[in-house]
């Protein structure tokens, strides 16, 4: 089944899109069987609501349109500048909290890792015979809304500490190589 459109963004970026109702349905099905456990599910279910609004062709109508801006006020960043001097009188809708999830799976942690991790080699100064060290590093970052997901991440994997970043964000950090290299990992559910 062909879905959607890949296209080159930049040098170094490729962009996957789907614009259609019938296809991004097809989105929809599948996070609702796989759902997410970050409070991007907030966003995901804003946008299925505007999704099925929009099935039911309720964005033709003035009613319909505006409920569709109210759900677009709350969904990631608001809207724009533009959008907000066009609406001034829109209502958000309420963004409600998703609760965090300690049940985690393989595949959902190996999905998380390749959208938002990062894996760091790094050169320093240091008093050794060389002058010279590795640090190894692995991160996760994520916005703060999901710092206790990231916290009870960190305590089922026993390894790694949650670090708070410019109050906006936060990171599973993984620093200490040794203690990842002895450690047990737990059998992830399949």
């Amino acid at each position: 089944m062909e879905l959607g459109i890949i296209s080159l963004q930049s040098k170094d970026v490729v962009r996957f899109r789907v614009f259609t109702l019938k296809d991004l349905m097809t989105i929809i099905d599948h996070f609702d069987q796989y759902p997410l456990l970050t409070q991007k599910r907030t966003d995901f279910e804003f946008f299925k609501q505007i999704i099925l609004m929009m099935g039911n062709k309720e964005h033709i109508t003035l009613e319909g349109f505006r409920g569709i801006v109210a759900i677009r006020c709350s969904l990631n960043k608001g809207l724009s500048e533009k959008l907000n001097q066009i609406f001034p009188d829109i209502v958000p809708v309420p963004r409600p909290v998703v609760q965090p999830s300690t049940i985690f799976h393989s595949h959902w942690i190996a999905g998380f890792a390749s959208g938002d991790g990062c894996f760091y080699v790094s050169l320093f100064k240091s008093p050794t015979k060389l002058g010279e060290s590795v640090r190894l590093m692995f991160t996760i970052t994520q916005h703060s809304r999901d710092e206790q997901l990231m916290k009870s991440l960190v305590d089922y994997l026993g390894f790694g500490r949650y670090v708070a970043r410019n109050g906006e964000h936060g990171e599973l950090l993984v620093t200490d190589i040794e203690a990842v290299t002895n450690k047990v990992i737990p059998p992830l559910e399949e």
